[in-house]
């Protein structure tokens, strides 16, 4: 195949819907689910971060931020609905071959990890992999008053009965991975991951022209993410604004990788 046939082969699409709706979009089964699934906070939403208060700072009272959602669906997502999606979409395993695997990358609350390890049970996800993702940084409001403040962020890889595809040149990877501060990226998304983060996830569990499928979008990021990777990716977001917002950031990115 050349590379522009390949090239052809590759798809990008964010459809403005409920990932329970996939069927009607007719969307190939991936070799990697990753979603950054709604953490149930509700209106805590901003509290573990400065914006709570004016300016940051809880001497000034608080913001209009405080006891607010970052989206409405952020108190009443249905866990085992998300999983049985991806149960479904993800490509079965070759009974046959090792190495081949699909696997799915969730990211996730602290609390909501058990959770999400018993019910993935329930649709053929019987083994896991913890995932710590380490910032230099803390948005942990009062901070100042505090002995220790949260800079981590969970994951949870979860796959079927056989080892997923693993890419990283025989070496070893850590479950405990640094998170990359994304400056460069306009903030489109309240929970907004970084595209560095978001590709090397990709390059470690698929190779080159498999399918990523992101059934929580918001920002896109994901979708980028696999834009840059030479993987084809389908995304899922309900919300007018940030489906929006996602497509143009990734026809932009689309279109200057076509001028050089």
């Amino acid at each position: 195949m050349s590379e522009a046939e390949f090239q052809r082969k590759i798809k990008h699409e964010i459809y403005n819907d409920h990932f329970q709706n996939y069927k009607r979009h007719n969307i190939p089964k991936a070799q990697l689910v990753i979603a950054d699934i709604p953490y149930n906070i509700g209106v805590n939403a901003y509290g573990s971060n400065p914006q709570w208060y004016d300016g940051g700072d809880n001497k000034n009272g608080e913001s209009a931020l405080a006891g607010k959602e970052f989206f409405d669906t952020d108190k009443d997502f249905r866990i085992s609905e998300f999983l049985h999606f991806c149960s479904r979409m993800l490509k079965p395993e070759d009974k046959k071959k090792t190495g081949v695997a699909p696997c799915m990358i969730v990211f996730c609350a602290f609390d909501q990890q058990m959770e999400i390890i018993e019910k993935a049970k329930e649709h053929g996800f019987m083994n896991y992999i913890n995932l710590v993702f380490v910032k230099n940084f803390s948005a942990q409001v009062l901070k100042a008053n505090m002995r220790v403040v949260g800079n981590c962020e969970y994951g949870l890889i979860l796959y079927r009965d056989k080892l997923p595809k693993f890419n990283n040149n025989g070496k070893m990877v850590f479950n405990a991975m640094d998170w990359p501060r994304d400056n460069e990226s306009e903030k489109i998304h309240p929970t907004q991951k970084p595209v560095q983060l978001l590709k090397r996830l990709i390059g470690l569990f698929t190779d080159e022209g498999d399918v990523v499928i992101d059934p929580c979008c918001g920002s896109g990021s994901t979708i980028v993410a696999a834009h840059h990777s030479n993987r084809s990716a389908y995304g899922f977001e309900i919300k007018k604004n940030f489906h929006k917002s996602a497509n143009e950031w990734l026809e932009r990115e689309k279109s200057q990788m076509t001028l050089f």
